[in-house]
């Protein structure tokens, strides 16, 4: 069976052993929080079913993924680096929020993720903080290379479950710049991060936005997890339902006029 993925303007086809692979191996498994390696079993029957994966709020379906770290951690790269596969050198601070939607096709059903990129800076947290409500992902971005920045993240991670519900949130930790660090300064931070994860309830992944390390992976796998909780949520409620907040509107997430383009990348 074959399982197409449309991420942005670029269409992905994966097969479906490959799928399981790509979406639900973490980055390292003792700090997994969902090691599975196959699709919940009401979700994958739903996913099969013909007469309602063509329903027209399909493409209502979206889930609200929410970034923070400290300044200059890499929060607008890593994300740039996966919504448009560009690695900027020039560092622009992020003032106030912005946001990107990619749109993916999971087993046939379209899917999109809001990835809303906040500012680290002190003086913008009152502004980016009206933004962490109905988050379904939240995204704590340290550096790698400054060990602060790790310290910090259960503080970000404090600020944003304050405006969500407990256990509402798939929870991740992500080491950026990870191509600056020697083998054995890694691995050390590495470990430091594992213990700060476990402590968060979160699942860390280390990245590099300049060489690509892991982003690609990381971010189908937050698309897979969600993909899932939206399409148990919806067997739940008995009823279609819109994940995030599905009123705002960008010509990258019209995906009915959506021009085809050639294929650019493939995954795993």
């Amino acid at each position: 069976t074959q399982f197409g993925i449309n991420l942005g303007l670029a269409l992905f086809r994966i097969s479906g052993s490959s799928i399981w692979s790509c979406f639900f191996q973490c980055y390292t498994p003792q700090v997994s929080l969902q090691p599975r390696k196959d699709w919940d079993l009401q979700a994958k029957a739903a996913c099969k079913d013909r007469a309602a994966r063509h329903q027209p709020w399909d493409r209502q379906k979206m889930s609200k993924v929410v970034v923070v770290g400290d300044l200059n951690v890499g929060k607008t790269c890593l994300i740039n680096r996966f919504c448009k596969d560009v690695f900027e050198r020039d560092y622009k601070a992020t003032i106030g929020v912005d946001f990107e939607i990619e749109r993916f096709e999971i087993s046939g059903i379209p899917f999109s993720l809001q990835i809303w990129d906040t500012a680290g800076q002190e003086k913008f947290k009152c502004i980016a903080s009206a933004y962490y409500r109905g988050a379904q992902v939240i995204i704590t971005v340290f550096d790698m290379a400054d060990i602060k920045s790790l310290d910090h993240t259960r503080q970000w991670l404090e600020e944003a479950m304050k405006e969500n519900e407990p256990d509402s949130c798939f929870i991740f930790l992500v080491g950026a710049k990870s191509d600056l660090l020697p083998s054995e300064e890694r691995q050390r931070t590495e470990k430091d991060a594992i213990r700060i994860a476990t402590d968060m309830h979160a699942e860390f992944w280390a990245v590099s936005s300049k060489t690509g390390e892991n982003v690609q992976g990381f971010f189908f796998r937050v698309a897979a997890l969600a993909f899932e909780k939206c399409i148990l949520k919806d067997m739940e409620n008995g009823i279609p339902a819109s994940i995030g907040c599905g009123d705002i509107k960008s010509d990258r997430a019209n995906l009915e006029d959506a021009a085809p383009q050639d294929m650019k990348r493939s995954c795993c």
